[in-house]
């Protein structure tokens, strides 16, 4: 089974652009799509034909033109949730799950703490609320598995220039806090844990060409339970691949 996680930066951008041709090529079996800023009525008859034969679920933000995530799954039998069931998170369209027979698959745009860190409190408390959750379905013994767009790097590895970034949203000391702790609480950062030495980068700014000089973070990760761990076979990021400013990442499970 593989599955995808893009931020996309704009679904209706993206399938105006050869992007939405790899998604083609490669045929991930589940495609877990961020920031979407769209609805599904803002795309015309032939765009979401593209979708097929994939089930869409769909979660965009109340408001227009902001936030929203976009899961399709191909095949495999499940159910959907949308939100975490808090409305001052779920009115901005950041979490899909996605129920399987084996395991819950989370899709989720986490908040961006905001370059004047006004959002950060929202944030931190996002973390907490999605970490309440999953402490409550590990206690049950269901097993998870949560992608997408983080929008913190864990560790000095994770970003090009981790010594400047100490006082910028995305490396603050309390966002990457909440990394290890979900990691102290069943998780495991399964691309970090096969590649322990490895700079791989994941999002770049559009600002003085960082993508071709490659300075960029890693905010878009697998974070899975570790009664899953034994089935994961590889986590691929497709840094070659353009129309956002974040690249594909694939978890490849047995």
């Amino acid at each position: 089974m593989r599955i995808t996680t893009w931020n996309v930066n704009g679904l209706r951008a993206l399938l105006r652009k050869d992007s939405w041709d790899w998604v083609k090529t490669f045929d991930p079996d589940v495609v877990c799509f961020q920031e979407i800023k769209s609805r599904p009525d803002q795309l015309t008859e032939e765009q979401r034909a593209l979708f097929e034969p994939y089930q869409a679920v769909w979660n965009p933000a109340e408001r227009p033109g902001y936030s929203g995530v976009l899961t399709l799954v191909k095949g495999a039998a499940h159910t959907s949730t949308l939100g975490l069931g808090v409305d001052r998170f779920d009115n901005e369209g950041r979490v899909i799950q996605t129920h399987f027979e084996d395991f819950t698959l989370f899709n989720i745009y986490f908040p961006n703490g905001g370059r004047d860190h006004k959002r950060v409190p929202y944030k931190l408390d996002f973390y907490a609320a999605l970490l309440d959750l999953c402490d409550e379905m590990h206690a049950r013994g269901e097993k998870i598995i949560i992608c997408g767009d983080v929008n913190t790097s864990h560790q000095e590895i994770d970003l090009k220039n981790p010594k400047s970034n100490q006082k910028t949203t995305g490396f603050l000391p309390e966002e990457r806090a909440w990394i290890s702790k979900y990691l102290e609480h069943g998780f495991v950062d399964v691309f970090r844990q096969l590649y322990p030495e490895r700079e791989q980068y994941t999002w770049w700014t559009y600002v003085s060409n960082a993508r071709s000089r490659n300075v960029g973070w890693r905010l878009d990760y697998f974070m899975v339970s570790e009664g899953l761990v034994g089935q994961v076979e590889d986590v691929v990021t497709h840094d070659e691949i353009l129309g956002s400013d974040h690249c594909p990442v694939t978890l490849v499970m047995k």
